[in-house]
């Protein structure tokens, strides 16, 4: 019983402090990370090949309406709602002809720079420090 009352306290400051937010939480972004730059190559007239080579494969497709693609991203900031954003491309034929919607223009260069402070290592990457170690 006395293991048990030593626990219990130590239990609920644990789920105390979680459930005030003082445990650190991620920023999550998902769905496609498009640059104003990407986004500017886009011109009317460009084939559907030429576009998915450019920004990759749209987050959504549709089969009953497969002249739209859909370039979705979510990014949920601690603390802060999640914002979605929607690129949205029309096609007529195989021909792009409309660009519609918003998407994080101004945050995607932000999004590449915080990732790069959490180095990752992974054993098939070669690093430009690991060639120093193994001259020596």
């Amino acid at each position: 019983m006395k293991r048990f009352a030593r626990l219990l306290p130590a239990l609920l400051l644990g789920l105390g402090l979680g459930g005030c937010g003082l445990v650190y939480t991620v920023d999550v972004q998902q769905g496609n990370l498009l640059n104003k730059k990407l986004v500017d190559q886009l011109k009317p007239g460009m084939s559907k090949r030429q576009v998915a080579l450019a920004l990759g494969t749209p987050s959504v497709t549709s089969p009953f309406e497969q002249s739209r693609w859909d370039y979705v991203s979510s990014i949920k900031r601690r603390g802060k709602a999640a914002e979605t954003r929607t690129l949205t491309l029309t096609f007529e034929g195989d021909s792009l002809a409309r660009i519609e919607g918003d998407y994080f223009p101004e945050d995607s260069a932000q999004l590449i720079k915080d990732a790069k402070k959490y180095r990752l290592e992974f054993p098939d990457e070669k690093r430009p420090d690991d060639k120093k170690k193994s001259k020596g």
